[in-house]
This record gives structure tokens, C-alpha cells and sequence, in this order.
């Protein structure tokens, strides 16, 4: 005789499940329960109520717990694309991969900037990423407007003061005259940038290339390509403990 063992169902917040789709953040998803615009299986919810994965959750008529499986992609963004969702600015990232499901990147590339980003449908997995702090690498090439010398490549290394602060110490290695690749660990908000202006170089240009244990590699301006089975195990083991920041393009 085989004994069969009911579980219950996971719960959660009902504002969590809908920032979890993407749709919104939990603050965002607080007011529109407030406005009665959210329905729970056809019914109208209160703020604090807890949802499992079997619940069906509508905003405006609109269901948006439609299983779908997670997407994980790595896109080259060009220079020129704005990392925004908000399809209306020309440019945005969104219009430009054009994908067939609903995605969303994960943290940002600045305009001018180029290289790897990460775009999901999975909001649970952005959240934790961009909770991340002094413990994930990401891994750039800078070109800046003259001579590299070994003083910079010093001072850069051990910390510039900006934004109030001290930046931690990192790992940079000259490439040639005007190039040097940089490691960060820290996400201050256009740190990279910001370090060259304390020490008077001008960036010219800015390529991520690598985020924690995913690397660019060969692939094309403008393309992207699903993260692998492998590099998902690694990519959630590393961001099982976080702390919120920002990028440093």
C-alpha cells in the first residue's frame, strides 16, 4: 500500500506574488489592492492577504499568474540602449530585443555603456540580485582618453573617494596605453565613471563583460542567449544571501 503525504501549499504576501510577476514593485502593488483594482479568484482582497500558486490573481480584468516557465537571458546591450521597460522612450531595451514573452532587465547599463546585462520574467531572482552587495562580482574594460599609468592603476585599485565614500578595493590591470580591466565587488551608482573623473581621465568607452559567473564570451553586439542550466545553479547559490546596491556603469 503506497501512503500519499498532502503538503500544504506555499503562501505569500498577495503584494509579493504580483511584484514577483514583474508586474510592479510590493509598494506599487499595495496601492492598486487599495484601489480595489486587484481581484483574488474573482474577489476583491484586502492589503496583508496571502496567496498560494494555485490562486488567481487579476489587476483591471487583466490575469497576470498565467504559468509561464522563468526566462533567463544575457543580452550584449550596444551603446545607445536605455535599460527601462517603459516602451515609450525611444531606444529602450524592451522594443529592442523585441521577445515574444514579457521580460524585464535586471539592474541597468547606462546609455553610453555596452556589454552584458541579464533580462528575466522571474521578479523573485531580480529582486535578490539587485540585493546583492560586496560579494558579487562584475567585470569591465574601460577606455579613457590618455596614458594609463601606475599611479592610476594604484589608486584606482586601493580606492577613490566619491559619493561620500571611500570605494572598496578592487582589481585593475592595465590592457594597453588607454585600457585597463576593472573588478568590482561594490555597485556605487556610476562608480567606474565617477573614480576615472577623481583622477582626471574621461571614459570613452565602458564594456561589462562578465556578472558574477557569467561571462559576455563570444557572444554578438546586440544578440542574447539563454543563461544555461549550470550557470542558473551557480548564478542562485551565489545570490542565496544579499544586501541591496546599485550598477557602476
Amino acid at each position: 500500500m503506497t501512503c500519499t503525504i498532502n503538503r500544504p501549499l506555499e503562501t505569500k504576501r498577495l503584494n509579493k506574488a504580483i511584484s514577483e510577476t514583474g508586474y510592479c514593485s510590493r509598494r506599487g502593488a499595495d496601492k492598486l489592492i487599495e484601489e480595489g483594482k486587484v481581484k483574488v479568484n474573482g474577489e476583491i482582497p484586502v492589503l496583508g492577504t496571502k496567496v498560494t500558486a494555485q490562486d488567481e490573481i487579476s489587476i483591471a480584468g487583466k490575469i497576470i499568474t498565467k504559468q509561464v516557465k522563468n526566462i533567463y537571458l544575457a543580452f550584449n546591450k550596444p551603446v545607445g540602449i536605455t535599460c527601462t521597460t517603459e516602451t515609450d522612450i525611444d531606444g529602450n531595451i524592451i522594443s529592442y530585443l523585441n521577445y515574444p514573452e514579457r521580460i524585464f532587465p535586471v539592474g541597468r547599463l547606462d546609455k553610453p555603456s555596452e556589454g552584458l546585462i541579464f533580462l528575466t520574467n522571474d521578479g523573485d531572482i531580480v529582486n535578490k540580485i539587485l540585493r546583492s552587495k560586496n560579494n558579487h562580482e562584475k567585470e569591465y574594460i574601460v577606455t579613457v582618453n590618455k596614458p594609463i599609468t601606475a599611479d592610476f592603476i594604484t589608486k584606482m585599485s586601493n580606492g577613490v573617494p566619491i559619493l561620500e565614500t571611500v570605494t572598496n578595493k578592487c582589481h585593475v590591470k592595465k590592457n594597453s596605453e588607454h585600457s585597463f580591466t576593472i573588478t568590482l565587488t561594490q555597485g556605487l551608482n556610476r562608480q567606474i565613471r565617477r573614480m576615472c573623473t577623481y583622477l582626471g581621465y574621461e571614459v570613452y568607452t565602458l564594456k561589462r563583460i562578465r556578472i558574477m559567473n557569467v561571462s559576455l564570451g563570444n557572444l554578438k553586439k546586440g544578440k542574447y542567449r539563454h543563461l544555461t542550466a549550470e550557470e542558473m545553479t551557480t548564478l542562485n547559490a551565489t545570490i542565496k544571501h544579499s544586501i541591496q546596491t546599485e550598477d557602476a556603469s
